[in-house]
């Protein structure tokens, strides 16, 4: 953080930290936006995905080693992977007092196979053949084809039987909250729910709080209108108030994976050795270190570090400029002017418009430059970066993969079929080796079998780099010092709320 900034901060913080909060008795969390819809089944921006966790339970969750174990299930188990089948407890109450039962799970994954529902997740439930009621408590997913991969599709909010389009704003869950109000772009307010089948939350509730600006989040927290925020602060930022010490700074490892893409259809990247060479120049730690202030760690793979199916010994590329240099020479660039200003080869890189991306492309211009790759730099806004992406108009980009928790993201960012639009094979990679690992993994009934054969995926992948891994987040949450309960997950979700009280 800058000097200026980090003095504004301090100016206005001291200038209204005796404003009272306007909800004295709440825990205010500070957000960058509204959530599209509060139906689980539909929204699928941030916002609403992570309200919705306060707001429902949900059959399954996501561990610390991102296994899908059970949560409101008491029984979740498969033979085959292809049927799987899942029992709730009795007992469980919504919102409205009804108790949760089959015909409600059933109701809530049925409405992916009902052609007149209309939600941007459907995709995901293509391999969904049939939800079957069993008993009153027990339900039962058929699948199209074993998929091991599937399970993380039952990480949602389970709906009342009929919930309708009213869920979008008047949402009744069976979460450990439920919704007192909803102002569009402003605020959402949640209160316990006393009846909650593990027990009410330890506050007495919660305001998600609007705030778009970055630096108005950062001074929030500083006057005390709010309470806490979660991965919604730049890394700069963070180790200002960090250093100021008067909040707590509370972080844990995440999923989110930045990487450089490259198009491997450009006549220039389709070279591995210039791939390869891309990756030694790059010095991810330097950007650890000064541009994510140590807020995330060099990153080898998709697949984030604390994974069950992570493999420890993929090929890495340290930074070596020498030895970037040595392949370019091999694959045809040599320089042109020994130790003068003309370079091997030019190549463009596209990033977006956020400050955080443009200062890290800034530093991968240098960074490169120092092997005779003069790169120019084209900044974008989001929606047009994705669409030169998608449409394969760029040679170098950077961007994010956001959540990543299942192994299956290998087959949606690397297998052959999967281009856009059908996946994230945005590079237009392809090996047929990797394609055949990553199928049998699909159907590996064996979690070590499957392990082994994400392993061997994980390590060609990283040789052949199509893309070149740059860091995984840490998640970051800056809270008061008078809040206990603070424990982030590997993604970042919000149930952790629950537990978190103020000292008075």
């Amino acid at each position: 953080m800058t000097r200026t900034l980090a003095a504004l901060l301090i100016a206005a913080g001291a200038a209204a930290c005796s404003q009272p909060s306007p909800w004295p008795d709440a825990i205010v969390v500070g957000v960058t936006s509204s959530p599209t819809t509060l139906d689980p089944g539909v929204g699928v921006d941030e916002a609403s995905q992570k309200i919705g966790q306060l707001l429902f339970s949900s059959l399954v969750k996501i561990d610390g080693t991102l296994r899908v174990v059970p949560d409101l299930a008491t029984r979740f188990e498969t033979t085959d992977w292809q049927t799987f089948t899942a029992t709730i407890p009795a007992g469980v109450r919504f919102h409205d007092g009804r108790e949760m039962t089959s015909a409600d799970v059933a109701y809530t994954f049925r409405r992916f196979l009902d052609p007149a529902f209309t939600s941007a997740r459907k995709g995901a439930y293509r391999d969904l053949a049939a939800v079957d009621i069993v008993d009153p408590y027990t339900v039962a997913f058929r699948l199209k084809a074993p998929s091991a991969s599937f399970p993380v599709n039952l990480v949602m909010g389970i709906v009342p039987a009929g919930t309708g389009a009213e869920a979008g704003r008047q949402p009744i869950g069976s979460g450990p909250y439920r919704m007192a109000e909803f102002v569009p772009d402003d605020h959402v307010t949640l209160l316990p729910f006393a009846d909650h089948y593990r027990g009410a939350p330890r506050n007495a509730g919660l305001v998600l709080k609007v705030v778009p600006d970055e630096t108005m989040r950062g001074l929030e927290l500083r006057k005390g209108s709010v309470d806490i925020v979660v991965n919604d602060l730049a890394p700069d930022l963070v180790h200002g108030l960090q250093e100021e010490g008067r909040l707590q700074v509370v972080t844990a490892p995440g999923t989110d994976y930045a990487y450089i893409g490259l198009n491997l259809r450009d006549p220039v990247l389709a070279d591995r050795r210039v791939r390869q060479a891309i990756a030694y120049a790059v010095d991810r730690d330097a950007i650890v270190n000064y541009l994510r202030r140590g807020f995330a760690a060099p990153a080898t793979t998709i697949v984030p570090p604390m994974s069950w199916a992570a493999a420890a010994d993929v090929p890495a590329f340290p930074h070596d400029p020498a030895r970037a240099m040595a392949l370019l020479d091999e694959a045809g660039f040599r320089d042109p002017d020994g130790a003068g200003p003309a370079p091997r080869l030019h190549l463009s890189l596209k990033t977006s418009t956020n400050e955080a991306y443009r200062l890290q492309a800034a530093v991968l211009q240098q960074q490169l430059s120092q092997v005779g790759i003069a790169l120019e730099l084209r900044s974008y806004e989001l929606a047009t970066l994705f669409a030169d992406v998608t449409r394969g108009n760029v040679q170098l980009y950077t961007l994010q993969f956001v959540g990543v928790t299942d192994p299956d993201m290998l087959r949606r960012a690397f297998e052959t079929t999967q281009v856009p639009p059908s996946g994230f094979n945005r590079g237009h990679y392809s090996n047929p080796e990797v394609d055949r690992l990553i199928a049998a993994a699909t159907i590996a009934l064996d979690e070590a079998e499957r392990g082994r054969l994400y392993g061997e995926a994980q390590r060609l992948i990283a040789a052949d780099v199509p893309l070149v891994s740059l860091w995984v987040k840490t998640n970051v949450a800056v809270a008061q010092a008078n809040l206990t309960g603070l424990s982030l997950s590997p993604t970042a979700d919000f149930t952790f709320l629950a537990g978190v009280a103020r000292i008075r």
